[in-house]
């Protein structure tokens, strides 16, 4: 059964499932893995928005690293609407180095060059979803976004973030809450 709020620890590791009613466009049917939850704000990435026009092998390149695998099969996510020229690859723990944020037994967050190194050689991390750019959130903001209703919250799942098509990510991490789209209500509510 999926947990709606941590106490301490905050949401990191959690996903967040936009609401149907998402005012923000760039989030519309979005699923984003949050890398980091605290009282001085957050950052996560897009894990369902494939980055149009950009491919793996040509970001390699353009960074002046010579493929020795074919990357064709990656692909670059948009990873949220700050920093969209840097890169980000969420992954499985089996890849760490100094630069490396472990964020729990499943998932692991790089922003260096290092690991694209590594996986155009064909190492690195065995599980992976590259993006550009995250979606970061102030104190506080995203904690009163998902009281006004704009996100759901569920626990990870590595199948979800890691695998399938991307466009029916949504749709699957709905599905796993229990929750059919056409059920749930734009409005928020008081108890």
């Amino acid at each position: 059964m999926a947990r709606i709020a941590h106490t301490a620890g905050h949401l990191t590791g959690m996903l967040l499932i936009a609401m149907p009613g998402m005012p923000d466009p760039r989030f519309a049917r979005s699923v984003i893995y949050l890398c980091a939850h605290s009282a001085e704000g957050a950052m996560g990435l897009v894990v369902n928005q494939i980055a149009p026009g950009v491919s793996l092998p040509r970001v390699v390149e353009q960074l002046g690293i010579r493929p020795e695998i074919d990357l064709s099969g990656l692909k670059v996510h948009v990873g949220g609407p700050v920093e969209t020229g840097r890169g980000f690859v969420l992954h499985s723990p089996d890849y760490v180095q100094e630069s490396t944020l472990v964020i729990d037994d499943r998932f692991a967050l790089t922003a260096t060059v290092d690991v694209l190194k590594a996986i155009a050689e064909g190492g690195g991390p065995r599980r992976k979803v590259f993006a550009l750019g995250y979606a970061g959130w102030a104190p506080g903001q995203l904690d009163a976004e998902i009281q006004a209703n704009g996100w759901l919250v569920a626990p990870a799942d590595e199948e979800l973030v890691f695998g399938g098509e991307d466009e029916s990510k949504w749709q699957r991490a709905l599905a796993r809450l229990g929750v059919d789209p056409a059920s749930l209500s734009t409005t928020a509510g008081r108890a």
